[in-house]
């Protein structure tokens, strides 16, 4: 039940961002839950892959690199599902997934020091 909660306000959150950056087209909400779904999907099993191969250039650029890793998710996320969810390059995928990892840290911050 927890993870649908997670997901459902992770659609939320991309469909806002994508309303709000010209360079990320998301069409429906039901879009945006797949692309919740997709993005979940890759950042739990793509992810600590993409992490372990860059160690040296995430070393080397102390911490930095992570941020190319999201954008790269985002990217791959964008040919997975194809013309309903768009982000027309690097920069924008980028941005969108920094809104998206604050907008759900401070979610995710803030359940935790309401229990």
């Amino acid at each position: 039940m927890r993870i649908l909660l997670k997901i459902l306000i992770s659609s939320a959150v991309i469909l806002l961002t994508a309303y709000i950056l010209p360079g990320v087209h998301v069409d429906t909400f039901w879009t945006a839950l797949l692309v919740a779904v997709v993005l979940a999907l890759l950042n739990f099993f793509l992810r600590p892959l993409l992490v372990i191969l860059t160690i040296p250039f995430t070393i080397l650029t102390l911490g930095l690199f992570l941020l190319v890793i999201n954008a790269v998710i985002i990217l791959i996320a964008d040919h997975l599902i194809g013309p309903r969810f768009e982000v027309d390059g690097f920069w924008w995928a980028l941005l969108f997934s920094l809104i998206i990892s604050l907008v759900n840290s401070l979610i995710n911050n803030k359940k935790k020091h309401s229990k």
